[in-house]
């Protein structure tokens, strides 16, 4: 197997973020379901965006932000996702290069525009998404470059993928060039609704070893098994998966591997701001922290320590530098 160019090379939705604070009035209003994922069409977008006040607008999207985290922390970090060459398309592409990630995918010159995810946080600091994919879910096999995926250590997908079809198939054709060069693949199921959807497919995902390792917080987790039982579900996925990382909030994680759970504490932040990002910089720390064979239990602190930064903000992508931050806790970087 030839050395990697990249540590990561993440495949993602690319959506452009709008951020904005609301009462749980504004939800029930727009009949909205709290924390959950919800894709939209532009009518609704534009009925949304129109009820909204004062916004944040700044580049997201689930992997995006994974993969802009990873590269904060010193990792060399690719993306591939689909935007439009309209202006929010451009300030996306500008935004992700300037993060020091590596972006080739040609953008689409026809058809709908970059998507957008219209983000409402309510006082609690959760947030509820509702996504229009635009031009994201052209994103396709043609879109996945062989060498580029050859070249990276491990594949970061995002379970969203799986609701644009053409999306799916580059999914499968990325995790096969992958595989074929000897590579790792990651999976992260993203929402527990987004698990409703595709329950079958994603555990068909992890049984066949299309995936290697699997992201999910405890909602996810129990949507997966459909169990209310944590334990359960946990011996579920330790038979089901290589590797599994299962994010319980202020409770931390558990890292769990074929011969071992390993449980790893959450790191302390002073005020919850916005949990937009928190699974995804919570991805990126995991996932540099393997990068760099840190160990289970040091990969886990780098990713809580990440997923600890962002939600003290509005906003999904780090404000410091995530590196700095690791040193300043002792952490391999």
């Amino acid at each position: 197997m030839t050395s990697a160019k990249y540590d990561v090379l993440a495949i993602g939705n690319a959506l452009f973020d709008v951020l904005v604070r609301a009462e749980d009035d504004f939800l029930v209003k727009h009949g909205m379901a709290k924390g959950g994922m919800a894709l939209i069409d532009e009518a609704r977008a534009a009925a949304i965006y129109a009820d909204m006040g004062q916004a944040t607008e700044m580049s997201g999207g689930s992997a995006a932000n994974t993969i802009v985290g990873l590269a904060n922390l010193g990792a060399r970090a690719a993306y591939v996702g689909k935007v439009k060459n309209d202006q929010i398309g451009r300030l996306y592409s500008h935004d992700i290069r300037a993060a020091g990630v590596t972006f080739d995918t040609k953008p689409a010159s026809d058809g709908p525009a970059t998507g957008c995810s219209y983000i409402l946080i309510t006082p609690d600091g959760e947030r509820t998404m509702n996504t229009y994919l635009g031009a994201a879910q052209d994103l396709g096999p043609a879109d996945i470059d062989p060498e580029q995926i050859a070249a990276a250590a491990l594949i970061y997908l995002e379970g969203y993928l799986w609701d644009p079809k053409n999306a799916k198939e580059a999914f499968l054709k990325a995790s096969q060039i992958a595989h074929g060069a000897g590579r790792q693949v990651a999976l992260t199921l993203s929402d527990p609704f987004c698990v409703d959807r595709y329950r079958d497919e994603f555990l068909e995902l992890m049984r066949s070893g299309t995936v290697d390792l699997i992201f999910a917080n405890e909602s996810e987790l129990h949507s997966l098994y459909q169990t209310s039982d944590f334990d359960s579900a946990l011996n579920q996925l330790q038979n089901d998966v290589g590797l599994g990382v299962v994010t319980r909030s202020e409770k931390g994680c558990a890292v769990v591997a074929k011969d071992a759970v390993t449980l790893v504490p959450a790191a302390r932040i002073e005020k919850l701001v916005d949990t937009t990002g928190a699974g995804d910089l919570f991805a990126a720390g995991f996932l540099f922290g393997l990068a760099r064979n840190a160990g289970y239990e040091n990969a886990g602190r780098l990713g809580a320590l990440a997923a600890a930064e962002v939600i003290q903000h509005i906003g999904a992508r780090p404000q410091v530098s995530l590196k700095e931050l690791a040193q300043q806790h002792g952490l391999p970087v």
